[in-house]
């Protein structure tokens, strides 16, 4: 049982550090292109669209870090149930379709924690890049 508190501890770990070194290149990227906080629609829009297919990304590679544990310690038959259980357990789905074997079945309710807690901390990007469009608006409207 220790062990297995030991790797999902570790799971846990590179998940978190994977989102966090991500989450860091979008400030780099946004600085690096000197990309001005948009005010018209389509800019608006099109910033918002980049950001999100970036932190789909993290996502999705966070999932497939999932699913690769999954499939090395044989938990589930092929690459394509893992990462089905994978990705339906991080977004908190939860179909109950397939389900881990008795010593690993705790890491599914850590994985969906894991998958909330991530998905917080993309929400929280959104609400920075739209805070800048915005502050920045009012900035240049005098108020």
């Amino acid at each position: 049982m220790l062990w297995e508190i030991l790797i999902t501890c570790l799971l846990v770990a590179v998940t978190v550090a994977i989102h966090a070194a991500g989450l860091a290149l979008v400030p780099r990227f946004l600085l690096r292109a000197r990309i001005l906080p948009p005010t018209r629609f389509w800019p608006i829009t099109w910033l918002l669209v980049r950001v999100t297919w970036w932190l789909i990304l993290l996502h999705l590679l966070e999932i497939t870090f999932w699913a690769i544990f999954f499939l090395w310690q044989e938990c589930l038959p092929d690459p394509e149930s893992a990462f089905y259980f994978a990705g339906v357990t991080y977004t908190t789905i939860g179909y109950g379709d397939l389900v881990l074997p008795k010593p690993w079945r705790m890491l599914a309710p850590v994985e969906g924690l894991t998958g909330i807690l991530m998905c917080g901390l993309s929400a929280s990007i959104f609400f920075a890049v739209v805070n800048r469009i915005y502050t920045s608006r009012l900035e240049a409207t005098g108020k």
